[in-house]
C-alpha cells in the first residue's frame, strides 16, 4: 500500500482542493494565522504542514488573494517545484492512513484473530478509494481514520474505560478538528462509552447497582467529550495562540435549528464561522452527474450508488457478509455498534449533503467495513463441514479484490469495478473526484510530447494545476469559431460529462483517439 500511495503521490499533478490546503498550511506555519480555508478546521492541514515544513518552499509574506490563488501561487509562482512540494505534502497523508490501517488490523484481530485482522487489512490495503484520497494531500482519509481509531478504543475501553475512553474521545475530537462531516460521530461516541462501561462493570440486578453503572457511563462520557473539545481548542490555538479572526470570508447568518446548533457547540469562534460557511455552501445549486444524467441539487440515494460501482466486486461481497454476520452471530453481535454505528450515522449525514462530488465523503466505509469484513473470521468452529469451503470462498474474494485493485495501478481516482466496465468507462456514469479531480495535467504533458508533438492543441481542463507550467500549450476551444477548432482536442472528462452549448458540439463533431490516466480525452478534430 505504500509503495503504490508514493507512486501515485509521485506521478499526479494537484487535484481541485490540494492547492489550497498546501497553501493554508504554509500560511499556518510563516504567519501562524486562520485567514485562509476557515470553512475546514486546522488539523488536517497541520498534518500536510509538517510535509511542508520539510520542503521547504519560498513562501510569499505579501500575498493578498484569495485561497485558490494563494496555493497556484505559492505552487507556480513563488520559485518552488511543484512536484517536489506536493510529493512532501501528500507524505505525513500517506503515513497516517498506512497507521489507520494498522488501527483496522487490530480491531479485527481483536474481534476475530490473526485470521480476521489479516482479511481487515488486505481489503482496507487494496481498496482503490483509500488507495487514491489516502495519497493526496487532503482532509478526506485523516478525518475517516480518525473515526476508525475512535471505534477501535471504545472497543477496548469495554476492558479498560478509564484508559480508552478519554483516548476515543480524543480521537473522535481529531476527526472533527480535521472536518466538520465528522461530527455526527461525537454523540455515538458519548453513547459507545456508555455501553462500554456497562460492558465493562456487568452490574448486578440491583437497581442501585445499574444507577451506579449509568452514572459512571455518563461520567466517562464527559471525560470523552471534554477530551475531544480540548484535541479541537488545541488544533485552533497551535495555529494562532491568540485565535485572531483573520479571515476575510464572511460567515453567514443562521436562524432556526442550525443556529442553535451552531451556537451551542463548545468549539472556538473559528469553528463555529466555518460551520456557518459550510452550511452556507449547501445552499449553493451544485451539479451533479449520475449515470449519463446531470442534475441540479443532490440525490439521496448518490453515495450507495457511486460506492457499488467503485468498490472491488469482492470487497462489497465481504462487507454485506461481515456486517450481517455482526448482527447475527451471537458471539460478535457486541461488537456490531462499534463497527457498524459509527459509519452509519455518519453515512446518513453525507447522504444529506448538497454536493454529489464522490466517494470521498464516505471514505469511512472502506475503513470500517474492512473491521466488519474481518470479522467473518470469528466463524471458525461454527460451520462444521462447511468451514473449509467458508474459509476458501472468503480467501477467493479477497484475492478478487485485491486482483482488481491492483490491475488500476496506478489510476486509483478513476476506478470502478469489472460490473461497470473497469476505470476507463468510470467516466460515463460518475464525474468529479470520483474520476477526474485534475491529477493527470502532467501525464497530459508527458503524451502530447511523446505522441503528438508539434500538433495544434486545444484544452478544456478541470483542475488546479497550470498547463503552460507543463509545457502545453494550449488555447480554450469555447473562445474560438468552431471552424477554426482543428487538430487536437484534450477535455477533462468531468467537463465533458457536463458539457453543454459549444463544448458539447465540439465534442459531438469530433474523433476519440486516445485517453491520459482515465480521466481526460483527446479528440481529433
Amino acid at each position: 500500500m505504500a509503495a503504490a500511495m508514493v507512486v501515485s503521490a509521485a506521478g499526479e499533478t494537484p487535484t481541485i482542493d490540494e492547492p489550497v490546503y498546501v497553501g493554508t498550511a504554509a500560511d499556518y506555519l510563516h504567519e501562524h494565522r486562520l485567514a485562509y480555508n476557515p470553512e475546514h478546521p486546522p488539523l488536517g492541514k497541520l498534518v500536510i504542514a509538517a510535509g511542508v515544513a520539510a520542503a521547504g518552499p519560498r513562501f510569499d509574506a505579501s500575498f493578498t488573494g484569495d485561497q485558490g490563488r494563494l496555493g497556484r501561487h505559492l505552487l507556480y509562482e513563488s520559485g518552488n517545484d511543484p512536484w517536489r512540494l506536493m510529493l512532501w505534502a501528500r507524505l505525513p497523508v500517506i503515513a497516517l492512513t498506512l497507521l489507520f490501517a494498522l488501527a483496522a488490523f487490530a480491531f479485527a484481530r481483536e474481534l476475530a484473530g490473526a485470521a480476521g485482522g489479516l482479511t481487515a487489512l488486505v481489503l482496507y490495503s487494496f481498496s482503490p478509494d483509500l488507495l487514491a484520497h489516502g495519497s493526496l494531500a487532503t482532509l478526506d482519509a485523516p478525518a475517516a481514520g480518525f473515526a476508525l481509531t475512535s471505534a477501535w478504543l471504545l472497543w477496548r475501553a469495554r476492558r479498560r474505560p478509564g484508559v480508552y475512553a478519554p483516548l476515543a474521545g480524543a480521537a473522535a475530537g481529531a476527526a472533527a478538528a480535521t472536518k466538520m462531516s465528522a461530527l455526527p460521530v461525537l454523540p455515538v461516541v458519548s453513547a459507545l462509552v456508555l455501553v462500554s462501561v456497562w460492558a465493562s462493570r456487568r452490574p448486578g440486578p440491583g437497581r442501585a447497582a445499574r444507577v451506579r453503572t449509568l452514572a459512571a457511563g455518563a461520567g466517562w462520557a464527559s471525560v470523552a467529550c471534554a477530551a475531544a473539545t480540548a484535541v479541537v481548542w488545541a488544533s485552533y490555538l497551535a495555529v494562532d495562540p491568540r485565535l485572531r479572526r483573520s479571515y476575510r470570508a464572511p460567515a453567514p447568518a443562521l436562524h432556526g435549528a442550525r443556529a442553535a446548533l451552531v451556537d451551542a457547540l463548545p468549539f472556538p469562534r473559528a469553528y463555529r464561522d466555518g460551520m456557518r460557511m459550510q452550511f452556507g455552501l449547501e445552499n449553493l445549486p451544485w451539479q451533479g452527474f449520475l449515470f449519463g444524467h446531470v442534475y441540479t441539487g443532490a440525490r439521496w440515494y448518490y453515495l450507495p450508488v457511486a460506492l457499488l460501482v467503485k468498490t472491488p466486486l469482492g470487497a462489497l461481497a465481504l462487507w454485506g457478509a461481515g456486517a450481517v454476520a455482526l448482527v447475527a452471530v451471537r458471539r460478535l453481535r457486541p461488537a456490531a455498534p462499534y463497527v457498524l454505528a459509527p459509519p452509519a450515522v455518519l453515512l446518513a449525514a453525507a447522504m444529506h449533503s448538497a454536493r454529489d462530488f464522490g466517494t470521498r465523503y464516505a471514505l469511512f466505509l472502506p475503513m470500517f467495513l474492512a473491521v466488519a469484513a474481518g470479522a467473518l473470521g470469528a466463524l471458525r468452529g461454527l460451520l462444521g463441514r462447511r468451514e473449509r469451503r467458508a474459509a476458501g470462498a472468503l480467501a477467493a474474494l479477497a484475492a478478487f479484490a485485491a486482483v482488481s485493485s491492483v490491475r488500476a495501478f496506478p489510476y486509483y481516482l478513476p476506478y470502478s469495478n469489472e460490473a461497470f466496465g473497469g476505470p476507463a468507462r468510470t467516466h460515463l456514469r460518475l464525474h468529479d473526484a470520483n474520476v477526474d479531480w485534475g491529477q493527470d495535467l502532467g501525464r497530459l504533458a508527458t503524451r502530447l510530447r511523446t505522441r503528438y508533438p508539434r500538433e495544434r492543441v486545444w484544452l478544456v481542463y478541470k483542475g488546479s494545476g497550470v498547463p503552460s507550467f507543463y509545457g502545453i500549450r494550449a488555447a480554450d476551444p469555447r473562445a474560438a469559431p468552431p471552424e477554426r477548432v482543428r487538430g487536437l482536442l484534450a477535455v477533462s472528462d468531468s467537463a465533458a460529462a457536463k458539457a453543454r452549448g459549444r463544448l458539447a458540439a465540439l465534442i459531438a463533431s469530433s474523433r476519440p483517439i486516445d485517453e491520459v490516466g482515465h480521466s481526460i480525452t483527446l479528440y481529433r478534430r
